[in-house]
């Protein structure tokens, strides 16, 4: 769902179309876990599964709007190829590697997560004489040259969305690109998590993290008019569990808090793509956008600190996250490659895609198959295909596994599911149909 406003968005859309799907792409924050995001861009940008696709906004909050700043940095110099290098680079910078950092590091940890326990009292980042502000701004400085950056008035390159929210005014705030010089102290404000650094004062604002507000920025994603939107989630959507003790309340309500004003933003965007698709909305005022989500699977390591994990900047840790990043990346273009084979009854293609030790589970409300493989396989596929058309208008979500609504038409009855891919090493494992997810 896009909202044109008349004289402005139309006529800024218009300025550069290079042609290709338009794709917006949103990066949630979470601190150091957004290693896993640099990962994502570092794979998908300059790909060449996706050259049919063309970035023309990103957005992000606190480490996602360094992400976001950063791939954003190499397309407005026409240099997809090079987000890899600038991402690989800062978060590598940012690491705890020698001993003096990796003790510093640990006690930051630590520290917080006795915190969030109660078992050490909270301290006012007012109160600590080095806040390591001033280290955040020269990293930032050494991988973005902010004094070649102006307010990009013409819209020639891609838009770049900072969230942060004023805690005086309460008042959310996303700085633009297309409005305004984006510079460093922007990226600081939208990373000032409150226990940790005091606020930002920046544009005529006092500016806290932006997970207070926005997280990431969406709603003004549309103003590029995007086909796709595309969401690098941190903060994971499910539980597999009761949390009981005091860490894991405190860590499942920091994910929860996390997810609200993304859910909500999403939410919207679905309901006028469906009534969109069902002509309830007509005009040019609105257009349909697909939405995808990239789920981070989060860690179990992580899990043992609690949100403090957010905090750690331990060398191999990042490193891990960021290579999980790029695998899913890869992972979520095959996802695409099936999807887009599957609409179409490209049976070839699908086939193509399928491993060879693939196998085929489905339950109501579709037909009963399964577990069945090789030349059986192939021959539900095509009955299935046939039959059973995706649904665009509800997100998909890309997680352990790719998921998307379906819909299946049945002598004129029409019945909801849903479709799982399970991908490994550019091959799609295992298809499981059934009963759609809960709406919510």
């Amino acid at each position: 769902m896009a909202e044109s406003s008349p004289g402005s968005t139309d006529e800024r859309a218009q300025v550069d179309d290079g042609g290709g799907r338009r794709v917006a792409i949103a990066c949630q924050g979470g601190g150091s876990h957004t290693a896993f995001t640099a990962g994502v861009l570092s794979r998908l940008l300059g790909a060449a599964e996706l050259e049919d696709h063309r970035v023309v906004a990103l957005s992000g909050t606190s480490g996602g709007a360094v992400c976001a700043l950063l791939a954003w940095s190499a397309l407005r110099d026409g240099e997809p190829g090079r987000a890899r290098e600038l991402l690989e680079g800062f978060w590598a910078d940012n690491s705890a590697s020698d001993p003096m950092a990796m003790a510093l590091n640990a006690w930051m940890v630590w520290a917080s997560t006795l915190q969030s326990t109660g078992m050490l009292p909270a301290v006012s980042p007012y109160d600590i004489p080095v806040t390591g502000l001033d280290h955040f701004r020269d990293l930032l400085r050494r991988w973005v040259e902010f004094d070649r950056i102006e307010a990009d008035d013409l819209a020639a390159h891609p838009l770049l969305l900072i969230g942060a929210v004023d805690v005086l005014s309460g008042r959310f705030r996303a700085f633009h690109s297309h409005h305004e010089r984006i510079t460093a102290d922007m990226v600081l404000a939208s990373a000032a998590i409150p226990t940790v650094f005091p606020a930002i004062h920046t544009d005529g604002g006092v500016y806290w993290d932006g997970l207070f507000s926005q997280n990431p920025p969406v709603r003004e994603l549309l103003e590029a008019q995007p086909d796709e939107l595309w969401v690098i989630q941190i903060n994971p959507t499910a539980t597999d569990r009761e949390p009981r003790s005091v860490l894991d309340i405190t860590d499942r309500r920091n994910e929860l808090s996390g997810n609200l004003s993304l859910y909500q933003e999403l939410h919207v965007i679905e309901k006028i793509d469906q009534l969109l698709a069902d002509g309830l909305l007509i005009g040019d005022r609105y257009k349909q956008v697909t939405v995808r989500v990239i789920e981070m699977s989060r860690p179990a390591s992580s899990r043992l600190l609690g949100p403090a994990s957010k905090l750690n900047r331990d060398r191999r840790f990042l490193r891990e996250l960021i290579a999980q990043g790029e695998r899913q990346a890869g992972e979520f273009m095959t996802a695409m490659a099936f999807e887009q084979a599957w609409r179409r009854r490209d049976l070839d293609a699908l086939a193509g895609l399928l491993h060879a030790d693939a196998d085929l589970v489905s339950a109501a409300p579709f037909p009963e198959h399964g577990p069945v493989q090789g030349p059986q396989l192939d021959a539900v596929v095509r009955e299935l295909s046939g039959s059973v058309r995706m649904d665009l208008t509800r997100k998909q979500v890309a997680r352990e596994a790719a998921a998307w609504t379906v819909v299946v038409d049945d002598a004129g009855t029409r019945r909801r599911g849903r479709i799982e891919a399970v991908v490994r090493d550019g091959h799609v494992v295992r298809i499981r149909l059934g009963a759609p997810e809960p709406s919510g």
